[in-house]
């Protein structure tokens, strides 16, 4: 069971991970791989919507990700944008990235040997990790401007997506650790963290919500 505290702590993260930016055309549209094709699906609306020319789609595979993605998160993203409409010219696939860090780096490489000018950047994520994304992308390439966008919905709508409310609080708990704990290691930038989001992610490591805690905080992931 999954005490009341424990939902609204919940709420609270992925409240803050919101980052309410105004979504805007950018020179680019990066899509960081996951188990969500829910990032593909708004990356390739954000294209039809006229936000961006061009996406570069990103990410390798990953333990959650081996079975389900097996030619690589970010070729499963690009034929996912394809099925919706996004001309296969439109995409470039990055398939080596196998955390955020590498996301940004490989996609910044592929984007200059691709011959890109980019001055701005729309960085779609998984809702939770809204707020992580942007900080890691502005630590590693902070020379653009970058707006950060995922699928709109709502906590329990994201739940009921995935089928799994503990796993889905672990990774709210698991980003945001990495959101307090990552400056200090270099990794991005750092961001005011209120006191009562503070305490609600310790409530939820301390009642258990931990399976995506980072305990080796010298390799990002």
């Amino acid at each position: 069971m999954i005490s009341a505290q424990a939902w609204a702590d919940a709420q609270r993260l992925w409240d803050f991970q919101q980052m309410g930016h105004e979504l805007r055309p950018c020179s680019v549209a990066i899509g960081l791989g996951s188990h969500d094709l829910g990032v593909a699906d708004t990356t390739a609306d954000l294209y039809h919507r006229g936000m961006t020319p061009l996406i570069v789609f990103t990410g390798a595979t990953s333990r959650t990700t081996r079975d389900r993605m097996p030619r690589g998160e970010a070729e499963h993203y690009r034929e996912r944008a394809m099925e919706l409409g996004v001309p296969a010219d439109a995409i470039l696939v990055e398939p080596r990235a196998r955390n955020t860090g590498e996301n940004i780096r490989f996609s910044r490489a592929l984007l200059e040997d691709y011959g890109a000018v980019v001055s701005s950047v729309l960085l779609v994520s998984k809702p939770y990790e809204e707020r992580r994304a942007y900080a890691t992308a502005r630590k590693l390439w902070p020379e653009v401007e970058w707006v950060s966008a995922s699928t709109p919905m709502t906590l329990a709508d994201y739940i009921d997506s995935i089928g799994d409310a503990r796993l889905v609080i672990d990774m709210l708990a698991g980003a945001q650790q990495r959101l307090m704990i990552y400056p200090q290691q270099g990794f991005m930038i750092e961001q005011r963290v209120p006191d009562d989001v503070t305490a609600a992610y310790e409530r939820l490591r301390d009642a258990g919500f931990t399976s995506r805690l980072v305990t080796d905080t010298a390799t990002q992931k």
